[in-house]
């Protein structure tokens, strides 16, 4: 019997007897094997499973970056590293521009609304600084939150901000351990590894994920995806590496598209039922395949990433809403006028071929205005 034939009867099997069993559905050589079918084969064995857990619900999340630049870190991915010089910088933006930003999120459809700070970590003093921040989002917005502020060093940082009610906090793996020194030298792996276990001991959910085109092979990612099987990883944003101006990616691989929906598809077998975002750099890679990125994954960002444009929220939904998926119930009712209008505009021939490709990226960092919109 094949290997395809083998993981197809092992996913019916758990989807029919142990539904709820997270853990993955092949081990590193049944993955590195796989990753020799074509695309095509991997998003249907693995659409399965996006469909059984997820239906065709796709959940949005805005990222909004609250400081910017002026980091001590040396990540050669980062737009923000050490030695860049090239992207505007600020301390934390205040409270109001945060809770406007909130609000904006969540008229646009966003599940989630993503704080993202430049630097090396969080000490339980700035804990208890974000910790009120996030009680008002939560109180007055009414809309989830996730927080990624960096390393955390002191679980009572941890334990401060699960009591505020953040229910996710991301810190990304990246890439494998082996791997880890070519693309930062600041801190290690293991620093990022206790990160995760601080936050889980305190009962934050887990969002950590991965950069693919590095110049990592496809055992790294591999390796990644266990490792963040076996943290529980409950959200997993695969990103696809964006080369920035001042990186410092040494022998990074402009991916096919192919590639990416294999990675896609890998992630999704290794963590069943875990959120997977198509994020960071599909459009840069996918193009007018994003639509099928979404068989396997069910979550993505919108509006552009920390530093980059990306599609817009128009776009995006009308991409979501031409391919037959749409956005979980809770969001879709901030967005019906916008729905309705985008369904209005489509002609006949769109809607037979249910597909939109949205424009090809091209690498533009954001400006100031569009980083603080509403700074005074």
């Amino acid at each position: 019997m094949s290997l395809y034939k083998i993981i197809y009867e092992r996913m019916f099997d758990r989807i029919k007897y142990d539904p709820e069993n997270p853990q993955s559905l092949v081990d590193f050589d049944e993955a590195k094997n796989l990753y020799e079918y074509s695309a095509k084969d991997l998003l249907f064995l693995a659409g399965h499973l996006r469909k059984f857990y997820f239906k065709n619900y796709v959940l949005v999340h805005i990222i909004n970056n609250i400081r910017n630049g002026n980091c001590a870190e040396d990540c050669g991915y980062c737009a923000q590293r050490k030695t860049a010089s090239n992207i505007p910088t600020y301390s934390l933006k205040s409270e109001e521009e945060i809770l406007k930003e909130a609000q904006l999120a969540k008229q646009n459809g966003a599940y989630r609304y993503c704080l993202v700070t430049a630097g090396t970590g969080i000490n339980a003093k700035m804990a208890e600084k974000y910790a009120e921040i996030i009680k008002k989002i939560i109180q007055d917005i009414n809309i989830k939150v996730c927080l990624s502020a960096g390393i955390v060093k002191d679980p009572e940082a941890a334990k401060i901000l699960q009591e505020a009610g953040l229910d996710r906090y991301n810190h990304n793996l990246n890439t494998s351990r082996r791997f880890y020194p070519e693309i930062t030298t600041t801190h290690t792996y293991e620093d990022r590894k206790q990160t995760l276990e601080y936050l889980s001991e305190n009962h934050i959910g887990l969002c950590s994920g991965v950069i693919a085109g590095m110049g990592e092979s496809i055992e790294d990612l591999i390796e990644v995806g266990l490792e963040l099987n076996q943290h529980k990883a409950e959200s997993i944003p695969v990103n696809f590496f964006i080369p920035v101006p001042g990186h410092n990616i040494k022998n990074y691989k402009e991916l096919t598209s192919e590639e990416c929906l294999k990675i896609l598809s890998l992630f999704r077998l290794m963590n069943p039922k875990a959120e997977i975002r198509m994020a960071a750099g599909r459009e840069l890679y996918l193009k007018e395949k994003q639509h099928l990125g979404l068989k396997v994954a069910n979550s993505l960002f919108v509006s552009g990433y920390l530093n980059v444009k990306g599609s817009s929220t128009y776009e995006t939904i009308k991409m979501i809403y031409l391919n037959g998926f749409q956005l979980d119930p809770n969001s879709e009712n901030s967005i019906l006028e916008l729905r309705d209008q985008i369904l209005s505009e489509v002609t006949p021939d769109e809607f037979d071929r249910m597909h939109y490709a949205l424009q090809e990226m091209k690498i533009e960092l954001k400006t100031i205005d569009e980083l603080r919109p509403f700074a005074k």
